[in-house]
């Protein structure tokens, strides 16, 4: 399908015209998510494609609306085109990151439940963890957004850790983007951008209890070659794409 005009370069995609009225192509590059990962990974784009297509076509089918419409080929994917609300939505099932930075609480901790996060979406600002009470005041989403989102979250938090624990994964934590559509008069929430590793911290499980009497062996660490390792696992590895890229996790 040709390419048509640029709307939008991150650091991971690249969003073009769609061929049709609400719609855009969704492409992966091979670059990291963080400006500390290697400048390029060379199929990293393909299996994130890939990824997200497998995690987006799971949670429309289970009822959790997302901009997904159907991949193009290895790179590309249809997708809706929605508003983006400016924030990026973190959920936390154990302690890292910047949640152990800030708290000083253990990695690795399982947290009581899972905890909802808001970090304002700015590069500038290198995205800061923000508050319901700036989210409103700023008018960035209304209280009924926010409520609506944390649902939407906790759905997506469920269905994304039984999937990986399936596999022998741990969710750590997660980020989502989250976008409005109209239908007509009605507005409503869609999980937008893309569920990948990129947007993950995933802990291995495999190996841990390998001993004969069950006993764990060694705590959960990330998941090696992140990329190739899950894609196999979920049974989503296109074939003649190879990279032993690291992760580039959400802090």
């Amino acid at each position: 399908m040709a390419r048509r005009k640029k709307v939008y370069e991150g650091k991971t995609k690249i969003l073009y015209d769609g061929p049709e009225p609400g719609t855009l192509i969704q492409y992966f590059k091979d670059e990291g998510s963080q400006t500390d990962a290697p400048a390029a990974s060379e199929g990293k784009g393909v299996l994130n494609n890939r990824l997200s297509e497998f995690f987006m076509n799971g949670l429309n089918g289970i009822g959790v609306p997302t901009h997904f419409l159907k991949r193009l080929n290895m790179r590309e994917q249809l997708v809706r085109m929605c508003e983006i609300i400016p924030l990026e939505v973190v959920v936390r099932n154990f302690a890292a990151g910047q949640l152990t930075e800030r708290l000083g609480i253990p990695e690795g901790t399982a947290l009581p439940r899972p905890i909802v996060e808001y970090y304002y979406k700015d590069d500038r600002l290198n995205s800061p963890l923000v508050s319901e009470e700036h989210i409103i005041a700023f008018g960035w989403a209304a209280q009924q957004d926010l409520d609506d989102i944390v649902a939407l979250a906790l759905r997506v938090n469920d269905f994304m850790s039984g999937v990986m624990l399936g596999v022998g994964v741990r969710l750590a934590d997660f980020r989502i983007e989250v976008g409005r559509i109209w239908e007509g008069d009605f507005m409503r929430l869609i999980v937008a951008d893309e569920i990948s590793p990129d947007s993950c911290r995933l802990w291995d499980l495999r190996g841990v209890t390998d001993r004969t009497d069950g006993q764990p062996v060694a705590e959960p660490g990330p998941l090696v070659d992140v990329y190739n390792e899950l894609a196999r696992r979920l049974g989503v590895l296109p074939s003649n794409v190879t990279h032993t890229t690291k992760p580039s996790l959400i802090n």
